[in-house]
């Protein structure tokens, strides 16, 4: 290997957002080697999810429309780490693959863009709000439901100009990315996340290895931040048992508090009229097993066919 060549290859989605995530870990890369960040190279790899802008994401097929082809460019020996949105990723990878590690969690809440009227409350009668989540539109058809929902796909700037321009009232999206595109200054409210509850892994990117490369595992784990690690198993854990597809509006929120973490769950109907919440706290080492419970415990509370 020449003292230029790339000591390791990142692949990632080729958003701004994707691409802002990529360059975070390459420098944690970087740095835990001691080489330059030019020396970690980055593969954008387009994927089904980001093809297909015409039709929400539970018509297409869900989770792992942003992941796929990732996973096949990584198990073919392509790229060495995935960089991945939590949220984005399925319960369980394909055969080959494990999330290594993740980087220090961003700002978990849903942030709220309607620069004419401010907050949610504050928006009119019938107002036009855009997002393509299950769970936003689900949570704001339980909150305000004489509003008027609509898909809206596409990255965060396109998003973001359908609520400048007027041609929105408000779109949501999430504080996490627009804190890492320096566009926080754009949000006119942080929806609080006991009201209106994040998504599982929202806020939090996941590094994804293959399961028989030590090497590449053991750099991750040495970057890894062990606080979202444990708030991920809780989140990921609580999804698993409820076996959300992108076609079940739910929630999840863990947060490590000292030697504690607390989590909170919400299944919705698509309508936002059957709202079932669940909440608990364990010490840090039974996460996984606290989501795992309180999924099993909304689940028996679930009518029957509520899942799809």
């Amino acid at each position: 290997m020449g003292v230029n060549d790339p000591v390791l290859t990142i692949g990632t989605r080729g958003s701004p957002l994707a691409l802002a995530q990529a360059h975070m870990t390459a420098a944690a890369l970087a740095t835990e080697l001691g080489v330059d960040v030019a020396r970690i190279a980055i593969e954008i790899i387009s994927t089904t999810g980001d093809r297909t802008q015409d039709r929400p994401l539970s018509e297409i097929g869900g989770k792992g429309l942003f992941t796929k082809e990732i996973d096949l460019a990584q198990l073919e020996g392509r790229v060495d780490v995935a960089v991945h949105s939590s949220k984005d990723l399925p319960t369980e990878l394909p055969e080959g693959l494990m999330i290594a590690g993740y980087l220090p969690r961003e700002d978990i809440r849903d942030a709220l863009i309607a620069p004419r009227h401010g907050t949610l409350d504050k928006l009119p009668q019938g107002a036009r709000v855009g997002t393509v989540s299950l769970r936003r539109q689900s949570l704001l058809r339980m909150l305000r439901p004489d509003l008027q929902i609509e898909a809206l796909r596409g990255n965060v700037e396109t998003r973001l100009n359908k609520a400048r321009s007027g041609e929105f009232d408000a779109v949501i999206l999430a504080m996490a990315g627009l804190k890492r595109l320096g566009l926080a200054t754009e949000v006119t409210e942080a929806l609080d996340p006991i009201r209106f509850v994040p998504a599982v892994g929202q806020g939090a990117i996941a590094l994804a290895a293959r399961t028989n490369d030590a090497r590449i595992r053991g750099l991750i784990e040495r970057i890894s931040h062990a606080p979202t690690g444990v708030e991920l198993a809780a989140e990921r854990a609580f999804l698993t048992v409820l076996d959300g597809s992108c076609k079940t509006p739910i929630g999840g929120s863990a947060r490590v508090a000292g030697d504690e973490v607390r989590f909170r769950g919400i299944v919705l109907s698509p309508d936002g009229r059957t709202v079932l919440e669940t909440a608990g706290q364990v010490p840090l080492a039974e996460a996984e097993a606290l989501g795992r419970r309180l999924g099993l415990e909304i689940k028996g509370r679930l009518p029957p066919g509520f899942l799809g």
